[in-house]
């Protein structure tokens, strides 16, 4: 059993230090690159700017082989890594930097320039342009014993409420994470996962570059999405096999014309849930290439469950949970409840994180017993099997019953034309709260409200119905592609008081 997370890459790094441990479009880089970059990392961050085991050092760079460089480097250091959404605004960055308290930033060439802007230019910058393209420097001379209660990433929430907190993962949290998904995935060395979302989010940091390069396999970092046919092509010529996304990904691959085949083994869908119309859409277009569902949230590494990969993959479910992870389903009081309730999910397991950074309060009201709070609300089917069914937030309750937006969306995806939805409630003076649809259309599709608004009728009860459906080019999203709800609700509150027309 590893101590930490940078002695399970030295191992890896050490079977096999010839194998490719990345793609990068044409470019190839093996194991032996990434434990001498990394270890001159470490010896930069501790000999030139003074890091000592625990110091917090950021990561603020694009999707590059460098912050694969970068994360092992802080590690073998024994700090503490900060990945930064690159896509922030200064004021969101110089807030996140100050409360974890960050020493040093790791960042690129272009992102480093802005730094002065974010109200912290005397904060010290190693950019991945510095990185010396051939380094020779032993990984093990450099790295600092951690242990498993050792702090090892600091994941900042998406914060879509309030200030983001700082989920404290440790080297412990994080290695057992992904053995977890070693076993149920059934990943071997052979498997190149693919890395197409930003890494500095925990689902992409954990299950496409963690997993693979502590399994001895390969990564296929993807240039950029756009366009969709130079992704492709990526993927095919460097022979993907694992392909963990988000439903608008797995959306496009459903589309693909007819004869291009991709060479993946397995899909995987998280960030957020999967329509069922895009899983049907899915199979129908690569019946060979399963796509299971899974969740996780940030505070636990960040997988809990996943459908198994050998099946049954029971569509409209989340799976099981992963080995040596629970979930129990818990009334308001925390009481557990009987099979096919709905409750809040509580998660208990190694992947759960020590707390949130500077932040007890909040602490205490997620941790509780050993127990995570996820504030998901869900219910366990009686094969074992568990449903998502929406956020504890984002719950309407028109004439005081509850609804979850989720139902009301999955019909909505069945319309004809639909690309993206989602349902928000708006205040009313007679039922307290009312749904309201938000829709993004095929390219080329014109809308008829009137004509959705009948097809719900016939499938939903009145309560449920929407308000009003309202069209947009596409619905708001943060970088990581998470559906941004609160953005959703500001957008009716500005209608309400302009009278004016959302879209």
């Amino acid at each position: 059993m590893f101590t930490n997370l940078y002695s399970a890459f030295l191992a890896s790094a050490q079977a096999h230090p010839d194998k490719t441990a990345l793609y990068w479009a044409a470019q190839k880089f093996d194991y032996r690159h990434f434990v001498g970059q990394s270890a001159w990392v470490s010896r930069e961050l501790r000999e030139r700017h003074g890091i000592q085991p625990g110091d917090r050092v950021a990561i603020w760079m694009h999707n590059r082989p460098e912050f694969v460089s970068a994360l092992l480097g802080i590690l073998a250091a024994g700090a503490v890594a900060v990945p930064v959404n690159n896509f922030l605004k200064p004021a969101e960055v110089s807030y996140l930097l100050a409360d974890a308290g960050v020493r040093v930033v790791l960042a690129d060439g272009a992102l480093a320039a802005g730094l002065s802007s974010a109200g912290i230019p005397e904060l010290p910058v190693l950019t991945a342009e510095q990185f010396p393209a051939e380094p020779d420097v032993p990984g093990e001379r450099v790295s600092v014993p951690r242990a498993h209660s050792d702090l090892a990433v600091l994941i900042y929430t998406s914060g879509t409420t309030g200030h983001p907190k700082g989920a404290m993962l440790t080297h412990g949290n994080l290695l057992h994470n992904v053995e977890s998904c070693r076993q149920i995935l059934q990943v071997v060395a052979v498997d190149r996962f693919v890395l197409m979302l930003p890494m500095f989010h925990s689902f992409m940091l954990t299950v496409s570059l963690l997993l693979p390069l502590l399994t001895g396999g390969s990564i296929v970092l993807i240039q950029s999405l756009h366009p969709a046919k130079s992704m492709l092509e990526e993927i095919l010529v460097n022979r993907g096999s694992v392909l963990p996304a988000m439903a608008q990904v797995f959306r496009m691959l459903a589309g693909l014309p007819a004869g291009l085949e991709l060479p993946l083994r397995l899909c995987i869908s998280g960030a957020g849930p999967l329509p069922g119309e895009i899983l049907r859409a899915f199979n129908e277009r690569h019946p060979a290439t399963p796509l299971i569902e899974g969740y996780g949230l940030s505070e636990a590494s960040p997988v809990v469950s996943v459908n198994p990969v050998q099946g049954p993959w029971i569509a409209g479910t989340i799976g099981v949970p992963i080995p040596n992870v629970e979930i129990s389903i818990r009334d308001p009081l925390g009481n557990p409840l009987a099979d096919g309730v709905d409750g809040e999910l509580w998660v208990r397991g190694g992947n759960v994180m020590a707390g949130y950074w500077n932040a007890p309060e909040k602490t205490a009201e997620t941790l509780v017993d050993g127990w995570l709070r996820t504030g998901d609300v869900g219910h366990r089917r009686p094969d074992g099997y568990f449903v998502i069914t929406d956020r504890l937030k984002d719950m309407l309750k028109p004439n005081g019953i509850n609804v979850y937006p989720r139902e009301i969306e999955e019909i909505i995806y069945q319309f004809p034309g639909v690309r993206e939805c989602a349902v928000v409630g708006e205040p009313d003076e007679r039922r307290g709260e009312r749904p309201v649809a938000f829709v993004a259309l095929d390219e080329g599709r014109t809308f008829d409200e009137k004509a959705l608004l009948a097809f719900l009728k016939e499938r939903l009860a009145d309560f449920k119905l929407p308000r009003r459906a309202i069209v947009m080019p596409s619905l708001p999203r943060n970088a990581t592609g998470k559906l941004l709800k609160t953005r959703l609700r500001e957008l009716l509150r500005e209608a309400g008081r302009s009278s004016a027309s959302v879209g």
